[in-house]
């Protein structure tokens, strides 16, 4: 299996991607064909593909942000079972952030995530793919080692249409096992940071990214 980076939007296997994102994912979560132009060729948003055989059958998308030495997972995708693909991208992911942080001087302080409650989310079926069952998927962040910071979250609609999406927990895997807490002004300038691509956010996220902005601390809970 190969882990190959998409740099642009003509690459034949963006294509195959975004295809397996939009059979995976609900709509309000894919971002539309032609707006992906512009993240693909920022270089600091890296957009890689597992290839099997001459087809892409996962994906995975993250960034790091080298003043604050956080990274977030964009999303993990896993087109087939059997295959090993989720362990194949989340081990080539991190060795990738481990690089890139090197470079910059540093150790990797951790990453964030969104991630579904599977409890709020059981109508969807991402796709039929068990390994993306979002019960699956949330003891496998757990056993890695990810944890759910203790506000209620939503987010833009990647629709760009203003609505809000409930049904996730915004999580952070640290890398340091005695961090027990994250400051709210981090959490905060990282979710402006992210979403500032969205021209359209509803006013409810607006007031939680405020509010969590204000505390001192926000506590990492069990998932």
């Amino acid at each position: 299996m190969e882990f190959v980076r998409i740099n642009h939007i003509e690459d034949p296997l963006f294509a195959d991607m975004h295809g397996l994102m939009g059979r995976i994912f609900p709509a309000e979560e894919v971002l539309s064909f032609d707006l992906w132009k512009e993240p693909l060729e920022d270089p600091g948003i890296r957009v890689f593909v597992a290839v099997h055989e001459g087809k892409v059958v996962g994906a995975t998308e993250y960034r790091y942000y080298e003043d604050d030495n956080v990274a977030m997972t964009d999303f993990t995708i896993i087109g087939e079972p059997g295959l090993g693909i989720g362990a194949f991208l989340a081990q080539q992911r991190q060795l990738d952030l481990q690089q890139v942080a090197s470079k910059a001087g540093k150790e990797l302080f951790g990453m964030f995530a969104e991630i579904y409650d599977p409890y709020r989310i059981e109508h969807h079926e991402f796709g039929g793919i068990k390994p993306m069952d979002p019960f699956v998927r949330r003891e496998v962040l757990s056993h890695l080692g990810y944890r759910k910071l203790d506000f209620p979250y939503i987010h833009p609609s990647w629709n760009n249409d203003g609505e809000a999406v409930s049904e996730l927990d915004f999580c952070f895997l640290a890398y340091d096992p005695a961090t027990q807490s994250l400051p709210g002004s981090l959490i905060e300038k990282f979710l402006r940071r992210y979403y500032a691509v969205l021209a359209q956010k509803p006013e409810a996220w607006e007031q939680m990214v405020t509010q969590v902005g204000q505390r001192s601390q926000v506590s990492l809970l069990p998932l």
